[in-house]
């Protein structure tokens, strides 16, 4: 499906989106299902796409970054953890973040990262938005992933 967005900015209809217009024809990772809700594919945008992600209860998902994205999460239900390695000290540690309903998590461009769902009987939910007008998924074996590297610009 391809949506024209007409030149005049002051004519554009708003989008409503409801949970069951949500789709998972979208970049997906082993361990976990993401569904689209804004997209470029969805609903025209051409700067932000936005959905969810359900992990399973005792799941862990598979490594991965979304390349040049910022992704920025907020905790529906659940605890879900996300798992980083941090590369700024004399040694790479894994570090790992827990989160809970209403916690929010910054993820940085191409910073390798996974999801785990260490709950044993609660799916965890989050609300997804990233600054590219799709879903940039790449998967990896590993979270020590060699690739161009974003730093901050304190």
């Amino acid at each position: 499906m391809s949506i024209v967005i007409p030149e005049d900015p002051f004519h554009r209809r708003l989008h409503h989106i409801a949970p069951t217009g949500l789709t998972a024809e979208t970049a997906q990772t082993s361990g976990m299902r993401r569904h689209a809700a804004i997209s470029g594919e969805t609903v025209g945008s051409r700067r932000l796409w936005m959905g969810q992600t359900h992990v399973a209860p005792a799941t862990v998902s598979a490594n991965h970054h979304h390349g040049e994205s910022e992704t920025a999460i907020y905790v529906v239900s659940g605890t879900p953890s996300f798992v980083f390695l941090d590369v700024e000290g004399e040694e790479p540690v894994e570090v790992r973040v827990d989160t809970r309903p209403g916690d929010y998590i910054f993820v940085p461009p191409y910073v390798p990262h996974r999801e785990e769902n260490p709950d044993p009987e609660t799916e965890a939910i989050v609300v997804i938005a990233r600054s590219t007008q799709e879903a940039i998924v790449v998967n990896l074996d590993e979270l020590s992933w060699t690739g161009p590297v974003l730093t901050s610009q304190r």
